[in-house]
C-alpha cells in the first residue's frame, strides 16, 4: 500500500505530454514596457519633444538587457534544464519561419512602393526615375562589396552548419566567426555609403523608399549579427550538439532569407533603380 501510494506520488509529478509548460517569467512584461518606452522615446524624439537622444539610446539599453535576460534563460531551459524536446523544437522551428514570412511580407510592402512610383514616374519627378536632378547610388562601388560579403556569409554560414551536422566543433566554430565578421563589416559599409549618399531619406519618394528598404534591413543585419555573435558564443561554450541546436538553425535561416531579401534589393534599387 505504502509503495503504492509512492508510485502514484511520483506520477502526479511527471507529465504525460512532450511540450514545455514555462514557469511565472517577469520578462515577456518587462519586454514589453521596455518596448513601448523605446516607441514612445522615438517618437518623441523625432518629433521635437525631448531635445537630445539619451532616453531614446536608454531605452534602446533596456530593450537589449531584456532581451538579455531572457535568451539567458531560454539557453538555461535547452541546455542545462533539458526542456526543449523534439515537440519543443519543432514548434520553435515553425514559430521562426511564420516570423521570417511576416519580415518578408514587411519587405514585399516596400519593394511595392518603390515599384509603384518607379514604373509610373509622374510629373511631380519629371516623368523618370530616379527623379530630376537626384544622382542615384552606383551599383559597382560599395553596393557590390556588400553583396559580395554577403554571399560570402552564407558559404561561411553553410560550411558551420555542414560541420555542426558532422561533430566538428572546430570549424563550426570557425564558420560562425567569419559569418559574424562579415555582417559587421557589411552594417559597417552600408553605413559609410549612407554617410555619402547624395540624398536622404526627405528626398522625394526616391530617398524614402530608398532609405526605407535599406535601412530596414540594415536594422536586421545588425540584429542578425548579434545573434551570429551569441551563436559564436554557444558553440565556443559546448552548448550546440549535432542534434540539438535550434538557435543556429533559426539563425541560419534568418541569414539566408535576409541574403535572398538583399539580392532582390541590389537588382531592383541599386541595379535597375539607377
Amino acid at each position: 500500500m505504502k509503495l503504492k501510494n509512492m508510485t502514484n506520488k511520483v506520477r502526479g509529478n511527471m507529465q504525460l505530454h512532450p511540450f514545455h509548460l514555462v514557469g511565472p517569467s517577469p520578462w515577456p512584461m518587462f519586454t514589453s514596457f521596455s518596448l513601448m518606452n523605446l516607441a514612445l522615446s522615438m517618437a518623441l524624439t523625432s518629433h521635437g519633444y525631448m531635445g537630445h537622444n539619451y532616453f531614446m539610446f536608454l531605452a534602446m539599453f533596456v530593450v537589449f538587457y531584456s532581451m538579455t535576460l531572457w535568451f539567458k534563460d531560454m539557453m538555461a531551459e535547452s541546455s542545462y534544464l533539458g526542456d526543449h524536446t523534439m515537440a519543443v523544437k519543432r514548434g520553435m522551428n515553425q514559430g521562426f519561419m511564420l516570423f521570417v514570412v511576416s519580415e518578408m511580407l514587411m519587405f514585399v510592402s516596400l519593394f511595392w512602393a518603390y515599384l509603384h512610383s518607379a514604373l509610373n514616374p509622374n510629373v511631380e519627378m519629371g516623368m523618370m526615375w530616379p527623379p530630376m536632378g537626384m544622382e542615384a547610388m552606383s551599383p559597382a562601388e560599395l553596393p557590390l562589396l556588400n553583396t559580395m560579403m554577403l554571399l560570402a556569409s552564407g558559404v561561411t554560414m553553410t560550411y558551420a552548419h555542414h560541420a555542426l551536422m558532422n561533430k566538428d566543433r572546430k570549424n563550426t566554430l570557425y564558420g560562425f566567426m567569419y559569418s559574424t565578421m562579415l555582417m559587421v563589416v557589411f552594417v559597417f559599409c552600408q553605413g559609410l555609403e549612407y554617410s555619402f549618399s547624395s540624398f536622404t531619406i526627405a528626398d522625394s519618394v526616391y530617398g524614402s523608399a530608398f532609405f526605407s528598404a535599406t535601412g530596414l534591413h540594415g536594422m536586421h543585419m545588425m540584429m542578425l549579427a548579434m545573434m551570429l555573435a551569441m551563436c559564436t558564443w554557444r558553440v565556443y561554450n559546448y552548448d550546440f550538439t549535432n542534434t540539438s541546436h535550434v538557435g543556429a538553425e533559426t539563425t541560419m535561416l534568418y541569414l539566408h532569407v535576409l541574403d535572398m531579401m538583399w539580392l532582390f534589393m541590389y537588382m531592383v534599387m541599386y541595379w535597375w533603380g539607377s
